[in-house]
C-alpha cells in the first residue's frame, strides 16, 4: 500500500470482485482526463462509451462512482478498477497533484473574500444569467424570505412544483437532480422561518411541503434518492419548528397519524419517538387511540401495525408488542424472529430461543425458514455450546433450500463444531447434486453445485460438474475466468462458445460483453503460444462484423 494513498491492489480488488477487478485490468489503456483533487479523483474511461468515473478516498474509505450501467446500480465497475489502478501507478506524484488542488481551493477562497460586495453580486449575477435553474431557486428563496406569511408558503410550495421539470406528467431520471436541487431550496427556506422566529408559520407549512412532495413522489424517478433525501431533511425541519412552537399535542399527532396511515405515508418515514417532548400525554394518547381504533376496523393494516409498534416501544410495553405481532404470523417465521429478538432486548433471553425454534418449526416450506431466523437460532446454539444442534439446523436448511447460501452456511458450522469433513461434504454435496438438472447449451439455469465447487476452489470437479451439464452461461465464464491460467484451453474453448451468440446481436451491452470476452480469449492464445491462432480468428471475425462501426472503433480501441 503507497504511503499517498489509502488503497491498494487488494481493496480494489475486495471492492470491485476478482471478476471486475481481472476486467478492470484490461481498461488501463483507457483511462484519460485524470484529475486528482484533495480528496477526490475523476477521469473517463473509454468502453462501449466514454464513461465519467468519479473515486473518493475518507474516513469512511474508498468509494467509486461511474455512469456506467454497471456502475449507476451502485457497483464498483471495471473502470473504477481502471482508475484505481491508474492512480497507483502515479502515486509517487499524488501527493503533490493534492497540494496543488489544496491550493487552487485556497486561492479561491481567499479570491473571494477580498472581493467587494458589489464584486460578488455582479458575480452571482453573471451566473444566475447562464444558469436557469439557479435563477429560478434564488428567486424562490429570495422570496420565501418575506414577511407575509402566505407568500411564503406559496413560494415554499412552488420550490416543489414538479411541473417545470415533467416531461409527459413524470420527472425523469435525468431531470430528477435538477429537481432535487430546487427541492431542497424549500427545506433552506423553512429553516430560515425557524431561525427567524416564526415558528408556528414553519409547522403549518412544513406539514404543507410534506403533503405537497408526498402527492407527487410517484412521478419522479428517484433512483438515486434524492428527493427522499429532501423528503427526510423537510421532516426534520418539521419537528425543529414543532420543538420550538410547542404546536397542539392532540392536533399535532392527529396530523402525525393521518400522514403515518394516510396514502402518503410511503414518502417519508417520520419516526414518531422524536415528537415525544411535543406530543407529551395527551399526543400519545391520542395517537394510541386512533391506532387501536385502526387496527379493530383492520386487523391486517399493516400501517396501523406499524404505528402501534412505534408507540407500544415508547411505552416500553414489550408483552403487548408481543401480542400485537403474535396475532399475524408471517409464514416464513421473520416475526417469529422480531418477536424474539425483542424478548432478548427485554433480558429475555429463553422465551426468545424458545420463538425462534417454533418460527423453524412452523415455518411453511415456500416461505421459510427467513435466513435471519435462521441465523438468530444458530447463534444462540453456538453461544450456548450446542454447536451440534446449530449444525443440524443448516443441513435442515440445505435439504429445504439447496442453494449456495445454505452449503456455506452448513461448512461454517460444521467447520466450527469440527465436523467438516469428507464426509459431511459429501453428503452435502450431494443434496446440491440431487437438484441439479442438467441441460444442454448455454441458456439452461445453472446448478448450485457448480457454486458450490467453485466457492470451494475446487476447480477440477466443477470442470466435471459443468461438462455433464450443470452449468449456465455464467458459471462458465466464471470456471474460465478463474482457471485460465492454468487450463487455458479449456478456458478459451469457453469464451469462444460464449462468444457466438453476441455475433448476432447488437447494442452496447453485447458489444461490450464481447469485447470483454475476446481480451479473454487473447490472453489465453498468449498463454498458449498461438497468437497467430488469434489474429487469424480476429481478421475473420473483423470482415463479418465490419458493418458494426461502432463495434469495430470498440474493438480498435482495444488493439483488437
Amino acid at each position: 500500500m503507497s504511503n499517498a494513498l489509502g488503497f491498494g491492489r487488494a481493496e480494489l480488488r475486495r471492492l470491485a470482485g476478482s471478476p471486475s477487478f481481472e476486467r478492470g485490468l484490461e481498461y488501463l489503456s483507457a483511462v484519460s482526463a485524470l484529475e486528482i483533487g484533495e480528496r477526490t479523483v475523476t477521469a473517463a474511461v473509454a468502453g462501449t462509451d466514454v464513461y465519467e468515473v468519479e473515486l473518493t478516498e475518507d474516513e469512511d474509505g474508498l468509494t467509486g462512482w461511474c455512469d456506467c450501467p454497471f456502475g449507476q446500480e451502485g457497483n464498483f465497475c471495471k473502470h473504477c478498477v481502471a482508475v484505481g489502478l491508474t492512480l497507483l501507478q502515479q502515486s509517487e506524484s499524488v501527493p503533490e497533484h493534492r497540494a496543488a488542488a489544496a491550493s487552487r481551493g485556497r486561492r479561491l477562497t481567499t479570491w473571494l473574500e477580498t472581493r467587494s460586495r458589489d464584486e460578488l453580486l455582479a458575480l452571482v449575477k453573471e451566473h444566475i444569467a447562464a444558469d436557469r435553474d439557479l435563477r429560478r431557486r434564488l428567486e424562490l428563496r429570495a422570496s420565501a424570505a418575506g414577511d407575509d406569511p402566505g407568500a411564503v408558503r406559496e413560494c415554499i410550495l412552488a420550490l416543489l412544483d414538479t411541473r417545470p421539470f415533467a416531461r409527459y406528467g413524470y420527472v425523469e431520471y435525468a431531470d430528477a437532480r435538477a429537481y432535487g436541487l430546487q427541492a431542497a431550496e424549500a427545506v433552506s427556506a423553512l429553516r430560515t422561518l425557524t431561525e427567524t422566529g416564526r415558528t408556528t408559520d414553519a409547522v403549518g407549512v412544513a406539514r404543507s411541503a410534506i403533503e405537497a412532495l408526498a402527492r407527487t413522489h410517484g412521478e419522479i424517478d428517484d433512483s438515486d434518492g434524492i428527493i427522499g433525501d429532501v423528503a427526510a431533511a423537510l421532516a426534520a425541519a418539521h419537528l425543529d419548528a414543532c420543538l420550538v412552537a410547542h404546536p397542539d399535542p392532540a392536533q399535532t399527532a392527529d396530523w402525525l397519524v393521518d400522514l403515518l396511515l394516510g396514502d402518503l405515508s410511503d414518502t417519508t418515514d417520520i419516526p414518531l419517538s422524536g415528537y415525544a417532548d411535543v406530543l407529551k400525554a395527551t399526543g400519545w394518547t391520542r395517537a394510541h387511540e386512533r391506532a387501536a381504533a385502526a387496527l379493530r376496523e383492520n386487523p391486517k393494516d399493516w400501517a396501523a401495525k406499524d404505528l402501534m409498534d412505534q408507540l407500544l416501544r415508547m411505552e416500553g410495553s414489550v408483552d403487548a408488542l408481543i401480542a400485537l405481532h403474535a396475532t399475524d404470523l408471517a409464514p416464513s417465521g421473520a416475526t417469529h424472529l422480531l418477536i424474539a429478538q425483542e424478548l432478548e432486548r427485554a433480558g429475555r433471553p429463553a422465551e426468545a430461543l424458545e420463538w425462534a425454534e417454533r418460527g423453524l418449526r412452523e415455518a411453511e416450506p415456500d416461505h421459510g425458514p427467513d435466513p435471519r431466523l435462521v441465523d438468530f437460532a444458530c447463534e444462540r446454539y453456538t453461544r450456548a455450546g450446542r454447536s451440534a444442534d446449530a449444525v443440524q439446523i443448516r443441513r435442515d436448511v440445505l435439504r429445504r433450500r439447496r442453494t449456495l447460501a445454505a452449503y456455506q452456511h452448513l461448512r461454517t458450522a460444521a467447520r466450527a463444531a469440527d465436523c467438516w469433513d469428507e464426509a459431511e461434504r459429501t453428503r452435502a454435496l450431494d443434496a446440491l447434486r440431487a437438484d441439479a438438472r442438467p441441460g444442454e447449451g448455454l441458456g439452461h439455469r445453472g446448478s448450485a453445485l457448480v457454486d458450490a465447487l467453485l466457492d470451494d476452489g475446487d476447480h477440477d470437479a466443477a470442470w466435471a460438474a459443468a461438462n455433464e451439464g450443470h452449468a449456465d452461461a455464467r458459471q462458465w465464464l466464471t470456471l474460465a475466468d478463474r482457471t485460465r491460467d492454468h487450463r487455458p484451453a479449456d478456458a478459451l474453448a469457453v469464451y469462444l462458445r460464449l462468444v457466438d451468440p453476441l455475433l448476432t446481436r447488437t447494442g452496447d451491452a453485447a458489444y461490450e460483453q464481447l469485447t470483454e470476452l475476446l481480451l479473454s480469449a487473447r490472453a489465453c492464445h498468449r498463454a498458449l503460444d498461438t497468437e497467430a491462432d488469434f489474429t487469424a480468428y480476429m481478421t475473420t471475425l473483423r470482415t463479418a462484423q465490419k458493418r458494426k462501426r461502432k463495434l469495430i472503433t470498440i474493438l480498435d480501441q482495444h488493439g483488437l
